[in-house]
């Protein structure tokens, strides 16, 4: 058995996730344009720039879930899902998860953004494991402070190492590791794995990949 982890948000996905929550959630009324619009783009732009405060923004995105019930937040993402997330999911994007499947690979998703909003999307690829950012509950409600360390940067390396600790494993347990990801942010756990693999990446990472060889992809159109 190999290993198969994929970045989420403009890797597995033709867009952000992210940020298209929050434009859904803009779009239906539930947040102020005028005031949530420029935040979240300057968020999402300091994220490209490798600047983000991951605490800054993530009392910024997991605010909106602590001020609704989760029923009607789980009917609002079933409409996201349909409309905002599979639109930007491609054929060759599926496939490539199909293929580490039928090859019988350990496959997870690991993404900063939070579960609530990437649990959906996980099962909608058919990948069982997700090691994303989670969003504190108290009784069924979310507080809207995320619960343990984030999965970004060299949070992902923790996060991943803790997941496969769980299952008694580690990374040196396969011969084979891959992790696909468009963001120089990921370089921390692309340099762990064995197959380190640039999708649709960033200035930045696309010129660390030719620099060291690694193979650079697109799962767009």
């Amino acid at each position: 058995m190999n290993l198969a982890l994929f970045d989420l948000d403009n890797t597995l996905l033709a867009g952000d996730s992210d940020f298209e929550w929050a434009q859904f959630l803009i779009g239906k009324g539930v947040l102020d344009r005028e005031v949530h619009e420029a935040r979240n783009i300057e968020f999402f732009e300091h994220y490209k720039a490798g600047t983000l405060d991951i605490h800054a923004f993530l009392d910024f995105q997991l605010a909106p879930l602590a001020r609704h019930a989760r029923a009607e937040l789980d009917a609002w993402h079933r409409e996201f899902l349909a409309t905002r997330i599979r639109p930007l999911i491609s054929p060759a994007a599926r496939a490539l998860v199909q293929s580490h499947a039928e090859a019988g690979d350990l496959l997870a998703i690991v993404t900063a953004t939070n579960s609530f909003v990437t649990g959906p999307i996980a099962r909608e690829f058919g990948i069982p494991h997700l090691i994303a950012t989670i969003p504190a509950q108290e009784n069924g409600r979310f507080t809207g402070k995320p619960r343990g360390m984030p999965s970004f940067r060299e949070g992902k390396i923790t996060r991943v190492d803790a997941w496969l600790e769980s299952h008694g494993l580690w990374l040196g347990s396969f011969e084979q590791s891959w992790f696909y990801s468009d963001s120089h942010n990921d370089l921390p756990l692309l340099e762990k794995v064995t197959n380190p693999v640039a999708v649709d990446a960033d200035a930045t990472l696309a010129q660390v990949a030719v620099e060291r060889g690694w193979p650079h992809i697109s799962l767009r159109g």
